[in-house]
């Protein structure tokens, strides 16, 4: 008989290979001080481009007042328990009746978490009987949410809207086939490593061709499109077509939690026999309250959605000028594509950090290709127009040593130790 863990120590995967060599550096990284667009990381001032701190919520002073008023007034441990059982509240309640009001829906029910949020949902929405139609390029939570459905799933290449529908027709036979079941589409907002919305409008628009129900994930589209921020629905004019509208409070809110919006007896469904809720405590008083404060600025202070688009368009714009190709992004996520190995990528984020005083996400193999790099740089409203300064000017520079071959290396940098 094999022993589970010596299975496992054998081979710590793609990333946990590396562990020794990138553990506190280019893995588990510690920025320190006031959240903001510049931190200190190992000593050193940063201007920080990885935080999904998009409307700079995070440290505005009517944030931190409503962290801190709750927080004193309730402590963290109320309310004790799940919602359904002794874990619910006035404040509980009136946040899922602003969020849904915000989004255009009947209802909304709190989540405690994004990505177990949208683990749990697909299994409370669907049976073995129906089958699910998602994007290929669908966020791990909604991935892990299928792995655990015990139906059929059809996966459609990344927005192509001819596949999704050669997809669709199959789920819509094997339905019909089998006499039981249904079929939920599941796509994204906003895809968050490319940047690009998805075709939400032209997936709504074949409902009227076949019988589906739209799950929309939005979690970066939430507060930073749409006229109001309501997010992609709003933004491509078919909010009212999406039947399940999710997003979190990690992205524009700065925050923790997230809810579900959508008709008022399929939200009450959700609530009364969604696992992970149910059996799980109710989420923190002083969490709910900065919510509501975080969706009434989201709401009333339009400036900070302006500011976000501001920022990012000039980055956009200037990386675009200078060469650097940024895909198909009409949102803020702004990734940067270019060529190299792992070795040369952590070679570059080293150069960045340590000359530059540049700091954020790198995405290399497995996640992506081999000999593809992908810089995923997050603008928030908090950045300056220094800050795209620098950047701008510290990537040309690196970019023109990556082309230069002058960070081949045999191995990733052993920076774990290094102070």
């Amino acid at each position: 008989m094999a022993d589970i863990f010596e299975r496992l120590l054998k081979n710590y995967g793609p990333i946990g290979q590396h562990r020794e060599r990138a553990h506190g550096y280019f893995a588990f990284p510690k920025l320190e001080g006031p959240i903001g667009s510049r931190m200190q990381f190992r000593g050193k001032e940063m201007i920080v481009w990885s935080l999904n701190n998009y409307l700079g919520l995070a440290n505005h002073p009517e944030v931190r007042k409503a962290d801190a008023d709750g927080a004193k007034e309730f402590g963290l441990a109320l309310p004790m328990g799940a919602r359904m059982m002794s874990g619910n509240s006035n404040y509980h309640e009136q946040l899922e009746q602003e969020l849904a009001a915000f989004e255009g829906k009947e209802d909304a029910a709190l989540l405690n978490y994004g990505y177990q949020g949208m683990v749990s949902i697909i299994d409370v929405l669907c049976s073995r009987h129906d089958v699910i139609v998602y994007d290929a390029e669908s966020h791990a939570c909604i991935i892990d949410g299928l792995r655990l459905h015990p139906g059929h799933r059809y996966v459609f290449k990344h927005n192509d809207l001819a596949d999704f529908e050669k997809q669709l027709q199959r789920a819509s036979q094997l339905v019909e086939k089998q006499k039981a079941g249904g079929i939920l589409v599941i796509t994204e907002g906003v895809f968050g490593m490319a940047g690009d919305q998805g075709k939400l409008k032209e997936i709504a628009d074949l409902k009227s061709k076949y019988q589906f129900r739209l799950l929309v994930d939005d979690a970066h589209g939430f507060g930073t499109l749409g006229k109001t921020g309501a997010g992609a629905g709003e933004a491509q004019g078919v909010q009212d077509k999406i039947d399940l509208y999710f997003s979190t409070f990690a992205k524009s809110m700065a925050s923790i939690g997230a809810f579900i919006a959508g008709d008022k007896d399929i939200i009450d469904y959700i609530r009364y026999n969604i696992r992970s809720q149910i059996f799980a405590k109710s989420l923190p008083m002083p969490l709910v309250i900065g919510n509501l404060k975080r969706l009434e600025l989201l709401k009333t202070k339009p400036e900070l959605k302006d500011k976000l688009w501001e920022n990012a368009m000039k980055l956009q714009n200037g990386l675009k000028e200078r060469g650097f190709d940024i895909g198909k992004t009409d949102s803020v996520v702004t990734p940067v594509y270019m060529k190299g190995d792992v070795p040369e990528a952590t070679a570059m984020v080293t150069d960045l950090r340590e000359n530059y005083g540049i700091f954020c996400s790198i995405v290399v193999y497995p996640v992506i290709p081999k000999g593809h790099i992908i810089y995923r740089l997050i603008p928030t409203a908090a950045h300056t127009d220094d800050d795209i300064k620098q950047t701008l000017k510290a990537f040309s520079e690196t970019k023109q040593k990556l082309d230069a071959g002058e960070y081949k290396v045999e191995a990733i940098p052993d920076m774990a130790e290094a102070k």
